[in-house]
């Protein structure tokens, strides 16, 4: 089969197409998918990156976590998919596995879900690794509720614009900060309530302007650094800060201590990570529950465009140096 491999570690010239075996069930529990998309997202940079850092396998590892397609066979403890369904599911290339820049892969059924109606098999692959990010650090590590604020950072993004949604869906008020007027009407057309350009204004005083001085329910970070450090002042008290990224070193918790204010990391590579057999199977839950939503049209993905499979480490370059709205999507021909 043709796959992407990565060649060693560095920029996205390290990626290079090639002719792989195509991989075999080795358990009752898998699927064999044959893929028609997958989602490029940031954390498959950070593993081009350093790979030595994840635990990807082999000398010359296939990425990419979000996947759509077909199935083409099932284990024989398979129950809840046959030759032929079309799914969508987030399944990154750790302990063992591999990953979704390739024509098949080889999926744990737990985390597959019925491709969603409606959506194309670019949606679809866009939509698996923001979703679960975006609600369970909303709904699992907060619990974001109707008529609460929630600020987001990043409201355009991949995982912000699915939050912004999933926020709005619920009931909440959302605010986000964006860089360019252009994604301040992304968001708003996503149902963002007010926006805050943050080259142009202190998001601390934008949003404690907008709160009356009282901060929101929860912020969620998809930024970090200075801009994790700097939310603690705008989350009221008793709320929630909510980061996809790793705290900073050093990272003062002073004002979150005296605010009693909560402080969570939210990384949904963990079930696979640590192989979470529970988790996983809630990763797939949550993945037929925005099926539902996304056949509803209370949900949709933004593809900001489409490469073929051959073109994997151009995508790599323009999600690192144009930061787009929404995802881009790898086309795998059927």
């Amino acid at each position: 089969m043709k796959a992407i491999v990565l060649t060693g570690a560095g920029g996205p010239e390290k990626l290079q197409l090639a002719d792989c075996p195509e991989p075999r069930m080795a358990r009752d529990d898998q699927v064999l998918v044959r893929l028609r998309a997958a989602g490029v997202n940031p954390i498959d940079g950070k593993i081009r990156q350093a790979p030595q850092r994840f635990p990807v396998a082999g000398e010359q590892p296939i990425l990419g976590c979000d996947g759509a397609g077909v199935v083409e066979a099932v284990g024989a403890g398979v129950k809840d998919f046959a030759v032929g369904d079309e799914v969508y599911f987030c399944q990154c290339g750790f302990n063992g596995r591999q990953g979704c820049y390739a024509e098949y892969a080889v999926v744990e059924a737990a985390l597959l879900a019925p491709k969603p109606h409606g959506l194309d098999f670019q949606q679809a692959a866009a939509a698996p690794l923001v979703t679960i990010t975006a609600w369970e650090a909303l709904f699992g590590r907060a619990d974001l509720r109707a008529g609460q604020t929630v600020l987001i950072h990043g409201g355009a993004g991949g995982v912000g614009h699915m939050a912004v949604q999933l926020a709005k869906a619920v009931g909440a008020t959302v605010a986000v900060t964006v860089s360019s007027e252009d994604k301040a009407t992304f968001a708003k057309s996503l149902g963002a309530d007010h926006i805050i350009l943050y080259r142009e204004q202190d998001f601390v005083d934008a949003t404690l302007a907008w709160t009356g001085g009282e901060g929101v329910d929860l912020v969620l970070d998809t930024v970090g650094g200075d801009t994790l450090a700097r939310s603690f002042a705008v989350v009221k008290v008793y709320g929630d800060l909510v980061s996809i990224l790793g705290a900073p070193a050093g990272l003062d918790l002073g004002l979150a201590r005296k605010r009693n204010i909560r402080f969570s990391q939210e990384l949904m590579l963990t079930p696979v990570m640590l192989e979470l057999d529970c988790a996983k199977a809630f990763q797939g839950d949550i993945l037929r529950q925005a099926a539902a939503w996304f056949a509803q049209g209370k949900l949709r993905v933004a593809v900001a465009a489409s490469l073929p499979l051959a073109e994997a480490a151009e995508a790599h370059r323009r999600l690192e140096q144009d930061h787009p709205m929404g995802k881009l999507v790898l086309t795998i021909d059927a």
